[in-house]
């Protein structure tokens, strides 16, 4: 490996924390099915990437379920759709500066390809997959946890609507499916303010308010969550 080369990736193993028994193999995380010598599969990262794909979402799963011990289910399911989607690993990819270690052909490169989301996710997984490969599961998850981890202030983006989370409890505990009733509609037309009250056979039922019935139907959904301690108000401060 040219002198250069080996600088430049001592660099990026500065920015993983990981120092590689086997520079090799992140060598061949950061090589491009563009820039293979052959037809080899194992001549380029999409074998790496394989196995990371798998090492981050068991990452991931862990991470979650530590940092969200009530959550449920189908609201954690939705955020780890969220962490671990190429948008996601190609943010970190970015992070990393990935887009300038790829060993790619010219002609992938003179297309943008040190920028294309797919490439940089891919390589991230790729990544991932030989810091497991030459550290074993707990590097990997370290790098997981450290670098994936800042996206969780985003998980609100991504988390499923009240009234969702609440007929998927009612089904999960056997019940009928909410009902949502408008209890009343107050104040001008330019500014009304709606009353719903959600109702569960076998459950009080709660009330909510909102400019319109969608919000008061799911503020009354979440009222019956957050008693029910489906959801966790978030934390002051």
């Amino acid at each position: 490996m040219p002198k250069r080369r080996t600088t430049d990736l001592a660099r990026l193993c500065a920015r993983l924390g990981h120092d590689f028994a086997d520079p090799a193999l992140l060598k061949l995380a950061l090589t491009h099915s563009s820039a293979r010598a052959s037809a080899k599969p194992n001549e380029d990262n999409e074998r790496l990437e394989f196995v990371g794909d798998r090492v981050l979402g068991l990452a991931v799963a862990e991470l979650l379920a530590d940092r969200f011990p009530m959550a449920h289910e189908g609201e954690l399911a939705r955020w780890f759709n969220h962490l671990v989607r190429a948008e996601t690993c190609a943010q970190v990819a970015q992070d990393w500066a990935l887009g300038d270690f790829i060993l790619m052909s010219g002609g992938e490169a003179g297309s943008g390809g040190r920028h294309k989301k797919t490439i940089l996710a891919n390589a991230c997984e790729a990544v991932l997959g030989a810091v497991f490969a030459d550290g074993g599961y707990p590097a990997a998850r370290a790098l997981v946890h450290r670098d994936w981890e800042p996206n969780l202030a985003d998980l609100d983006l991504a988390a499923p609507d009240a009234k969702s989370v609440l007929q998927e409890w009612a089904q999960g505990k056997a019940l009928p499916l909410p009902r949502y009733i408008e209890i009343a509609r107050e104040g001008p037309d330019h500014a009304p303010r709606f009353t719903a009250e959600v109702q569960v056979e076998g459950v009080a039922p709660e009330r909510g308010q909102g400019a319109n019935k969608r919000q008061a139907e799911q503020a009354a959904a979440l009222a019956m969550l957050l008693r029910e301690g489906v959801w966790r108000p978030p934390a002051d401060g």
